[in-house]
């Protein structure tokens, strides 16, 4: 278990002087919500993009891109990489790390949006994966598909349908997925942060080699929850 015994730690300080040191900060997270809140309206002004309607195979074989959106207008998609022929284990630990935290689409779901997977792996690859992990929202594959729209994983996109027509509305990249990894948004409210090593830290903050902490034992660390799991590797 990790232990911060001995660390250094943040100054002590009185109730008063840890409410002042609150409050300033305070003013430059208020402004920081409401810059993304302005970023957020600059995104809903974006154009849009046509793209093909392909057909995915998931759980019930081939699957139209309509059915797909479960008769709703709008679908958001994590792309998932796959490693052909590898273990669970050998599976991307920082796709791992974002879909882990997402579990349930019933918000998403109450506002006309479905949630999907799509993955690069065959599916017959990905569905023991997917069953392994416990995940409920469908998984499709993208195996053989060249369309950027839809082939590549480590992002998110989302889609608007209009009748029988496609439009990619927007795509993150980079540090863009951390919008459903919840559990490193709440590492960014504690003390130590998210302790990797870029990071702006004080001086003796413990922080290991960035991603590292996103695998333990030879696993991505949410697997080690899964039942069947053992230090053996099984």
């Amino acid at each position: 278990m990790f232990s911060i015994v001995g660390m250094s730690a943040p100054e002590i300080v009185d109730r008063q002087a840890w409410i002042r040191e609150r409050e300033t900060l305070l003013v430059r997270e208020k402004a920081h919500t409401r810059e993304g809140d302005a970023i957020a309206a600059a995104r809903r002004r974006l154009p849009m993009t046509e793209v093909a309607p392909v057909s995915l195979v998931g759980a019930r074989g081939e699957t139209p891109l309509e059915e797909i959106f479960q008769g709703r207008d709008q679908l958001v998609v994590y792309k998932h990489m796959w490693h052909d022929g590898k273990s669970f284990a050998d599976q991307c630990e920082g796709c791992t790390a974002s879909i882990w935290d997402f579990h349930d689409a019933a918000y998403l779901e109450a506002r006309g949006i479905s949630f999907a997977v799509f993955g690069e792996g065959t599916y017959a690859e990905m569905a023991p994966y997917r069953e392994f992990m416990g995940y409920t929202h469908p998984w499709y594959s993208t195996h053989g598909i060249t369309d950027p729209a839809y082939a590549g994983g480590g992002v998110i996109a989302c889609f608007l349908r209009q009748g029988d027509r496609f439009f990619l509305t927007y795509e993150t990249t980079g540090r863009g997925v951390e919008a459903i990894m919840s559990s490193h948004k709440l590492l960014d409210l504690t003390a130590y942060g998210r302790q990797e090593a870029w990071e702006d830290s004080p001086d003796g903050w413990p922080q290991d080699p960035t991603y590292t902490r996103w695998r333990r034992d030879g696993r991505p660390v949410p697997q080690w929850t899964r039942p069947g799991v053992t230090q053996n590797g099984n």
